[in-house]
């Protein structure tokens, strides 16, 4: 019997993804991320036994631990350190994605102390407005970096859609290949093209990703089988390698609208409800603490995820034809946000399966 909330991956679905992006790009670098995951390394050989040529992840913890694990494929750090983790940098990463020339330089102090060398990805900001330069600072800071000792430019990139929710285009996209031609010719040699993430999948599915474009770096698609764009399957991945199965812990019939005065629930905010009536309800052991309520996808037919508070996940299973009992299990598909958190909690536990 389940104790407590439990999410299984199916590794050979994860492979069989990762084989699947790596084959729709026609030879161009893949990336595979797994932060959503804290830098599984049971995750990180899935996607490396599908073709990824190198992990990325935005923790240097994450990148230690694959290290430990005994993973000596290529490593990204895809989230810019402070100067100050120059040297944990160069250790755990090969790549970092860099965008201040005070971080730079403190990498290449680092990477001549330990008698490394460290590469980097310079990112331009084009549009989404995370991280990156502005593409006007690009000559200088492309100029300042070629003089260095110990770093090496590999490549341009830019980050689109995470937070700016700005969807590559032929516009961006031609941009970013543009300002890399023109700091190769400065150069005098060729560099990798990093074009953006899982949302570039779409730009490649339609039709507008450049072929100079020769690098993505690649997690959510990989792992939940979606467009970032539209959330909806894409390149036809498995939607389903990761199921959450959580115990239940109360199964009764209730009023589906709250009795008395309303104020603010545990996270400040004013909930509304619906009267319908009385409605069979039950608890699960998992809450707002370990994985957002409207991130998970019920498996079961007739079950309805109405809200979440710290601790328990609020159902109705009145449409349920066999509705639970306490001590049944019902299970979900998260989705990015709650993978993300589920990982993250040390309250859930972590079951991997199918490894081929």
């Amino acid at each position: 019997m389940l104790t407590k909330a439990t999410i299984t991956v199916d590794l050979a679905k994860i492979t069989e993804n990762a084989r699947r992006v790596v084959d729709a790009l026609g030879g161009r670098q893949v990336v595979g991320i797994t932060k959503v995951t804290c830098g599984s390394p049971e995750v990180a050989r899935a996607m490396l036994a599908g073709g990824v040529s190198a992990l990325g992840d935005s923790r240097l913890e994450n990148l230690a631990g694959l290290r430990a694990a005994g993973i000596n494929a290529p490593t990204w750090l895809i989230r810019s350190p402070v100067p100050a983790l120059a040297e944990e940098t160069v250790r755990y990463a090969d790549v970092s994605l860099e965008s201040e020339l005070e971080t730079v330089l403190a990498l290449d102090a680092a990477a001549g102390a330990l008698g490394k060398r460290h590469a980097i990805v310079a990112m331009v900001d084009l549009g989404d407005l995370r991280e990156g330069m502005m593409p006007a600072g690009l000559p200088a800071f492309v100029d300042r970096v070629g003089a260095l000792a110990n770093v090496d430019l590999l490549g341009i990139g830019m980050s689109l859609t995470c937070y700016g929710a700005i969807v590559p285009d032929e516009r961006n996209l031609a941009q970013l290949v543009a300002l890399t031609r023109s700091a190769e010719e400065h150069l005098g040699r060729r560099l990798l093209i990093s074009g953006g993430m899982s949302s570039s999948l779409d730009a490649l599915v339609g039709g507008l990703l450049p072929d100079r474009i020769d690098s993505l770096r690649v997690g959510e698609s990989i792992l939940l089988g979606v467009s970032t764009v539209t959330r909806e399957r894409i390149l036809d991945l498995h939607t389903d390698a990761f199921v959450a199965e959580v115990p239940v812990i109360e199964v009764m019939r209730k009023p589906s609208k709250p009795i008395g005065t309303s104020a603010q629930d545990a996270f400040g905010g004013r909930p509304e409800f619906e009267d319908r009536g009385e409605r069979l309800r039950a608890i699960c052991a998992i809450g707002r603490q370990d994985a957002p309520p409207e991130g998970l996808r019920p498996l079961d037919a007739g079950v309805e995820v109405l809200g979440a508070s710290s601790d328990h996940l609020v159902l109705d299973v009145d449409a349920m034809t066999a509705p639970p009992r306490v001590g049944d299990t019902l299970r979900f598909v998260p989705d990015y946000s709650a993978t993300l958190r589920l990982f993250t909690s040390p309250y859930v536990r972590k079951v991997f399966a199918g490894a081929e």
